[in-house]
Formats: C-alpha cells, sequence, structure tokens
C-alpha cells in the first residue's frame, strides 16, 4: 500500500509540473467543493446534471495531499475486488439514494481512468530517464545487459545481411528483362520466329503433347516439358541461428538411377548418361551433365535449356518451407544431394549474362551466395560484376558494407576496383542529384588504393583488355607495376579471377582515366615516400596471410565467357543429325515410353546421344504410327 501510495504521489507531481492533464486539477477542486457543500449545507433544488460526473466521496480538505492519496490507493483496491464483493460493501457501510449510488459509480470510472494515465505517462517517463541514464554513464550498465545489447547489435547485423540478399522474383526471369529492354513486341516476334519449324521440317503426324504445368521462380517452363514426379523432395533438417536448414533426398526409384549414372560416369558413357533421361527425364546429375556437354559441341541455346530443366525439377521439389528468396534459407554444400543446385545456379547465371540479361544474372547471383555461408562457388568473386552491369551502384556500396560485419571485402581484388568504379559513378549521379550522399571515399582515393594493394593488376588488365594508351607503356615500366605477380598465392588467384571476369568493364573509355590518374597518383606517392611499398606489402601479408592456395577449389575458367566448341562438321558426323525431310524423333514420346523396357519406333538400335540430342529441338515430331505419347503414371516410371 505504501508502494502504491508512492507512485500515485509521484503521478500527480510530475503531471501537475508537466500540466499533462489540468482538467484532472480541475476535476478534483469541484469534487473538494461538493463534498464540502454536501456535509455543510441542504442540496439545493436544481441539480447541475454535469456535477455528478465530477463529484466524489472524499475527505475533506483538511487531510491534505495525503488523504487524497490514501483514497487513490483505497478506489485500486477496490477494483481488484469483485463486483459482488463490492456492491454488497457499498450497499451496507454507505446506504444512499439512488442518484449518490450513480454518481459515485460515475466519479469511480473517472478516477480509474485518470489513475490509468497517470501510469501510462509514469512509464514513459521513467522509461526515458533510463535510457539517459545508460547513455551518460557506461559504468552503470551491468555485465548482462552488455551482453544483451551485443546480441541485439550482432542479431541487426546479421538482419542486415539477409536483407541486403533479398532476391527480387520479377528480376528473376530474363523474359522480363528483354521486354524491358527491347520492348513486348520485338521480343515476341523474335520467339515467334525462332519456335516455328522451318519448310524443309514441317510438322507431320501427331502433334506435340503440350502440359499445364507448375509456375515456378526461377525459370518459366516451356508448356512441352514433362510434368515432375515426386522422386526428387526436400526434407527440413534444423532451425539454427536464425536459419532453416534443408536438404534434397531420392526416392527408392531415383536412387537406382542414380547409382546407373554413377556406373557411367565412371566408365565416361556419355550415351548411358543419355540413356538414363530417356527413362528418367528430370534425373538432375544427367542433365548438368548434357548440358555441359552441349555447351562443348556449340549447342548454347540446348545446353541452356536443359539447365532451364534441370532448376525446373529442382524447385518442383522444394519444401513448403524453404523460401530461399526471402535468405533465411541454407542448403549446406557438403550433403552431395545439395550440390547441383548449386552448380545449376551458377551455370544459369553464367548463361543469363551472355543474354545480356545482367539484372536477372545479379539476382540469381544474390540467391546462390545466400543458401550456403560458405559460398563454394565464389559467388562473391562476381556479384560485384553483374552489380556493375546492371547499374545497381548502391546497392554494390550497401552490400559491401552490411554482408560482413568486418568489413574485410574491400580487401578482395574484384570489391576494391569495384567499389572505386562504383563511387565514380555514384559521383556522377550526385553532381545531378543533391539527396546522394558524397561525403564518402572520391573514386581517385579508392582506385589509388586498390592499386596500392593490387599493383599486379594493371599489367593483366593491359594484356586482357587490351589498354592501348602510350601512358600504360611509361606506367608498366616502373618497379611497382612491373611485375604480373604478388608472390602471394591466393592473392594472385583472385586477381586472375577478377581480370577474367571484369576486364570488359575497363573497355570504357572514362575508366581507363581514372585508372590511368590513379597510377600516375600511386608513382608520384611513391617517389615522396618509398616507404609505403614496404607498408603496403604488410597489409597484403597480413590480409592473405595463409602460405597456401585457399580458393584453388575456384577454377578461372568457371568465371570466363569463353568455350570451346567443337567444329560443326565433326558434330554432325559424331552426332549422325538426319538430313533434310528426315523425320526426327520426339521427346514426348522417348520420354515417356512405357515401362516395357524396349525403345520406340523410330528409335530403336539408335545411339541413345543422337536421340537425346534430337529430342532437344522444338520441331522434332514423329510420323504416324509412332509410339504413344501418353505420359505413364509414377508407379510406371518407379517400376522401369
Amino acid at each position: 500500500e505504501t508502494h502504491k501510495t508512492m507512485s500515485a504521489r509521484l503521478v500527480k507531481k510530475i503531471l501537475n509540473e508537466q500540466n499533462h492533464f489540468p482538467h484532472q486539477l480541475i476535476k478534483e477542486e469541484e469534487e473538494e467543493d461538493d463534498e464540502n457543500y454536501e456535509e455543510g449545507s441542504t442540496a439545493p433544488s436544481t441539480i447541475n446534471p454535469f456535477d455528478l460526473l465530477n463529484d466524489d466521496d472524499s475527505e475533506p480538505e483538511h487531510q491534505g495531499d495525503e488523504s487524497a492519496d490514501e483514497t487513490s490507493v483505497r478506489r485500486d483496491a477496490k477494483e481488484e475486488t469483485s463486483s459482488v464483493k463490492s456492491s454488497t460493501q457499498v450497499s451496507t457501510s454507505n446506504p444512499k439514494s439512488k442518484k449518490k449510488k450513480n454518481k459515485k459509480k460515475k466519479s469511480k470510472d473517472n478516477a480509474v481512468t485518470s489513475k490509468r494515465g497517470g501510469e501510462k505517462e509514469l512509464d514513459l517517463i521513467l522509461e526515458d530517464l533510463a535510457l539517459n541514464a545508460n547513455s551518460s554513464s557506461e559504468q552503470h550498465v551491468s555485465t548482462e545487459e552488455k551482453a544483451v545489447n551485443a546480441k541485439n547489435k550482432s542479431k541487426s547485423v546479421k538482419q542486415d545481411a539477409v536483407s541486403i540478399l533479398l532476391v527480387d522474383p520479377k528480376h528473376l526471369s530474363a523474359e522480363n528483362e528483354l521486354i524491358r529492354i527491347f520492348g513486348s513486341k520485338v521480343v515476341k516476334s523474335f520467339e515467334n520466329s525462332n519456335n516455328q519449324p522451318s519448310s524443309s521440317r514441317q510438322m507431320r503426324g501427331v502433334r506435340r503433347v503440350r502440359y499445364n504445368l507448375k509456375k515456378t521462380f526461377l525459370v518459366t517452363p516451356a508448356n512441352t516439358w514433362l510434368p515432375c514426379d515426386d522422386s526428387l523432395s526436400m526434407e527440413f533438417l534444423e532451425t539454427k541461428n536464425g536459419y532453416n536448414y534443408f536438404r534434397y533426398v531420392y526416392s527408392p526409384s531415383y536412387s537406382q538411377y542414380q547409382n546407373s549414372f554413377e556406373a557411367a560416369k565412371a566408365i565416361n558413357d556419355i550415351n548411358g548418361i543419355a540413356s538414363i533421361l530417356q527413362h528418367r527425364p528430370y534425373h538432375i546429375d544427367s542433365l548438368l551433365t548434357m548440358a555441359e556437354y552441349f555447351k562443348v559441341v556449340g549447342e548454347q541455346q540446348m545446353s541452356a535449356d536443359t539447365i532451364a530443366r534441370c532448376l525446373y525439377a529442382l524447385e518442383c521439389a522444394w519444401h513448403p518451407m524453404f523460401t530461399p528468396l526471402l535468405g533465411n534459407c541454407q542448403l549446406k554444400y557438403k550433403h552431395d544431394a545439395n550440390k547441383p543446385i548449386f552448380i545449376a545456379l551458377f551455370t544459369h547465371m553464367k548463361n543469363l549474362d551472355r543474354r545480356g540479361c545482367h539484372r536477372s544474372a545479379l539476382e540469381v547471383c544474390k540467391l546462390l551466395l545466400s543458401l550456403d555461408s560458405d559460398d563454394p562457388m565464389g559467388a562473391i568473386f562476381c556479384i560485384d560484376y553483374f552489380a556493375l552491369r546492371s547499374e545497381e551502384y548502391a546497392w554494390l556500396e550497401k552490400f559491401s558494407e552490411a554482408y560482413k560485419s568486418d568489413n574485410s571485402i574491400w580487401l578482395f581484388p574484384n570489391f576494391s576496383f569495384s567499389l572505386a568504379i562504383c563511387r565514380f559513378y555514384l559521383e556522377r549521379e550526385a553532381s545531378k542529384d543533391a539527396s546522394i550522399d558524397s561525403k564518402k571515399s572520391s573514386s581517385s582515393d579508392l582506385m589509388t588504393q586498390a592499386l596500392m594493394l593490387h599493383p599486379s593488376v594493371i599489367k593483366k588488365l593491359v594484356a586482357k583488355v587490351p589498354l592501348k594508351d602510350r601512358a600504360w607503356t611509361d606506367i608498366l615500366k616502373h618497379a611497382f607495376f612491373r611485375s604480373d605477380q604478388t608472390g602471394i598465392l591466393s592473392q594472385d588467384h583472385l586477381i586472375n579471377i577478377y581480370v577474367e571476369r571484369n576486364y570488359l568493364i575497363w573497355r570504357l573509355p572514362d575508366l581507363q582515366k581514372l585508372l590511368i590518374a590513379a597510377a600516375k597518383q600511386v608513382i608520384e606517392t611513391l617517389e615522396r615516400n618509398k616507404s609505403e611499398v614496404n607498408d603496403w606489402a604488410c597489409v597484403r601479408k597480413e590480409a592473405f596471410s595463409s602460405e597456401k592456395n585457399e580458393y584453388g577449389h575456384l577454377l578461372v575458367s568457371n568465371f570466363s565467357d569463353a568455350v570451346n566448341a567443337i567444329p560443326q562438321e565433326n558434330l554432325q558426323q559424331f552426332m549422325g543429325i538426319p538430313r533434310a525431310g528426315e523425320a526426327v524423333p520426339d521427346e514426348n514420346q522417348f520420354a515417356n515410353q512405357h515401362g516395357n523396357g524396349h525403345a520406340p519406333r523410330g528409335v530403336a538400335n539408335r545411339n541413345a546421344l543422337a536421340v537425346l540430342f534430337e529430342s532437344m529441338l522444338p520441331w522434332v515430331t514423329y510420323e504416324e504410327g509412332g509410339p504413344d505419347v501418353n505420359q505413364p503414371g509414377d508407379g510406371e516410371q518407379d517400376n522401369q
């Protein structure tokens, strides 16, 4: 009761000082006047009905503030009792008229309302006082509070890292990006011209079967693709540190085909792998192998289409809780069943880049980077390239600040130079838009810093781009830029990846001028202070401290756009592509054959690889009298 009395006093004092509730003071004065009037005189014949709202059963004025506080405490006690007990006490202790009872009830409600408002105001004031005390003196903060603050800070950093990798579904589609670039009419006319069969290969016989397939985010399935079965699925493992962990799982029938694939792979039997796809058209590892084969033989479109089918099957197997576009799911690469999606996404990202869909490639790269925090595919070493090509300069700066809490990402060669380029274009925008932050380091300073840290990039870029300005001859004569190696294995490997991936950007004249100016500034700085060479050498050794190549698992060729293709003449001799006018088999027919083990008509005794190759052509069909094209049930596929 003493605690409640003190709280009421403090509420009354604070509210009176700040004048938050002036009507409360007026109400108390009116209540006291009414009480004195009732005790000392007779009630008038006419009563103002509004006085009933402000009247109360408080003590006389001579009791002072203590009496008023005790009255509020008694009101509190009455609120906590039951309605039956309260009504009984009122009726026995103070039997008055009905008007008096109504007046007491209304006065009590007003007192409760004012008291609750005062308590809320007191909580806000005490909270402000606590915040001010914590900010003014850190020595009063306990060890537990510091631990909680550190935990909250790390949680906010993790949330920033997750939010920066959110994937925009509308930018995942290459078709949407092509429409934004060229317009819908141009894209549709191009697609119609590609899908129309040539005059020499007019469709004869049965029509291709078309299906209503499940809509997916990663790719847009063609209506001639086959539906996926449930032989490939995904299971939920655990929730840890705010991330949901998942893993792909195989059904028993899928495992049998997986064993067959491993056997064919061990003896390099490409026809055996093609045969697997005849019976299991969405076998993931076989699709990845055939996509790589199509790329080597020069059929880039077939390779991209095979990767798209692979991604479609992988997405159809997603768990209902698997929401990778939000950046809160993990598929660890250490699980063998999870590895194909990383390979497929990385290949799909490169295919999008070749088509000029850099924004779509950026979104796929963000997805690839968010699936495994260990980044097994090295997506961090090409995400800056796609951000620059899609002109997402502000996002790239934000990403470099939020992705790693220790700000060590700028030490990588790609981010050292890409952040300087990013700042160069943002400075241009800042000159037109005053709302853009221009207080950060200038692009020339960032480029100078990048050259100090990675001097061997200059000589590699001059040879790769190539850079033919006469100024580069003088720059390369300087001892600091003379070598194309730093002597640190990890750094040299990352520089090779950067040059192979990003060299196209340096063909822009404005960026070449920026690089020349920064190189000359480095030479002038080293001539004034030669100790800078040793200082930056120490920084390199500290940044790349390992004596081994930590990034040797990342092949430089994986970041290259160059493709070594077999000549078309050799391809025709090997594959046996039919000549004009010959009938070729349809994919839906050989892929959907019944589980009797026999190949359909027109395919028997033929090379399985040739049949698979022909089936990828959109105009392929069978003559009349071909095999049944109806899709078998899941049980029939499982029994094959």
